[in-house]
């Protein structure tokens, strides 16, 4: 079977279009499986007030503020293969996230959750709560109202997290080197790339390459989030 790396080689060595790969591929991975999450914590954060709410806010926003190598050193005592979770998830599922590209979207996944959870708390806060009971009182239950109403108002958070947090998944680096490493081909993505070439004595091209090819990721995750949003919301606007 082809690799999917190929796909990307045009105008590029093969090592890079592997770390592109593998960037993308995290990132994408990561985001996915963090969203359902995020949208049921940013619905916590926004609707219910109960008792822990700013601690479970605080945790939320943790890896914003802790060094990215700590939040990486948790993660390896968490789900390393001497971890609590990571030991049983090998015993009894024969799953390891540690040294292994779907523990560098894990790793993907919590640095880029807070940014994720934050632009759709505030479209959550954003919608207003008449137009949900309106369709309470026409004998909606809560799930259809969910699914019916405020998933659509919401959209434009979601779609502007996922793809911020996917952003912010393409430049982790100290999280993912400290929980998985820095293996060619199954861990070594775009910044962990950009790190190794730089420190070879004659990396200087490649590293230059590997900081263009961030760069155009980049813009066009920030440029996608800006379009995606902004045409969700018009559409509302018509359909109002």
């Amino acid at each position: 079977m082809t690799d999917p790396s190929s796909w990307l080689g045009a105008g590029l060595s093969a090592g890079e279009a592997q770390a592109l790969w593998l960037s993308l591929k995290t990132g994408v991975v990561g985001t996915a499986l963090s969203l359902p999450f995020g949208i049921a914590v940013a619905w916590l954060l926004a609707r219910r007030d109960f008792r822990g709410k700013l601690v479970l806010d605080g945790l939320v926003h943790m890896p914003l503020v802790l060094p990215p190598v700590v939040t990486g050193y948790l993660l390896l005592l968490l789900f390393g293969h001497n971890g609590v979770a990571g030991r049983w998830l090998e015993a009894h599922l024969g799953f390891t996230f540690a040294f292994s590209w779907k523990g560098a979207a894990l790793a993907s996944a919590v640095m880029g959750f807070p940014l994720l959870v934050r632009a759709i708390r505030l479209a959550f806060e954003a919608v207003d709560p008449k137009l949900e009971a309106a369709a309470r009182t026409l004998g909606a239950k809560r799930a259809d109202v969910f699914v019916s109403v405020t998933l659509p108002l919401i959209a434009p958070g979601i779609i502007a997290g996922s793809l911020l947090g996917f952003a912010r998944a393409l430049g982790e680096f100290g999280a993912t080197i400290t929980f998985v490493a820095n293996i060619p081909g199954e861990t070594q993505t775009l910044p962990i790339a950009l790190y190794s070439a730089l420190q070879s004595t004659d990396g200087d091209i490649r590293a230059f390459r590997f900081v263009l090819l961030s760069i155009l990721l980049a813009v066009i995750a920030l440029a996608a989030s800006e379009y995606l949003a902004r045409a969700m919301q018009r559409r509302i606007r018509g359909a109002a």
